[in-house]
């Protein structure tokens, strides 16, 4: 089984060859406006305007579900809803969603094998959803190294 690859750098700038898709979580509320779209809407502003529309729409808005944005030639952003609320909530239960990030990479893990894309991430789930690199981590082995794609996480320099 393929393993992950571990880069220091920016995840919006992917080092790869070939068709690439950059993914990171957001929330089931609609809310974009800290962490790692920020980034991401400052290079380009589709994927926040789709997530917007997305939202919008109510249709298959939830938990669990992808929305993929073609950004350049070679290169799509995938909008994973895996984070409920945005916050904590009273008993310390913290806004990631783990069941919902595995249901997003195995549809990710469609799209990407339909593209030929690799994948590239910051430690999805681990900043402000306050999720757990230990948790996320066997869940990338299940999903999207299991199926042969080949991913890079990016740590921020």
């Amino acid at each position: 089984m393929k393993k992950i690859t571990y880069l220091k750098g920016d995840a919006t700038n992917p080092q790869s060859k070939g068709n690439k898709v950059i993914t990171h979580i957001c929330n089931d509320i609609g809310g974009w406006g800290k962490g790692f779209v920020l980034a991401i809407s400052n290079r380009w502003k589709m994927p926040e305007n789709e997530y917007r529309k997305w939202f919008k729409s109510g249709g298959n808005f939830k938990l669990g579900e992808i929305q993929m944005v073609k950004v350049e030639k070679n290169l799509w952003i995938c909008n994973m809803i895996g984070q409920h609320k945005t916050i904590t909530n009273l008993i310390g239960i913290p806004p990631i969603c783990y069941e919902a990030v595995e249901q997003c990479l195995e549809k990710l893990s469609v799209e990407a094998i339909k593209l030929n894309a690799s994948i590239h991430m910051p430690r999805i789930g681990c900043g402000l959803a306050g999720g757990k690199w230990e948790e996320i981590e066997p869940i990338i082995e299940r999903t999207l190294l299991q199926n042969n794609i080949d991913v890079y996480v990016y740590d921020f320099k």
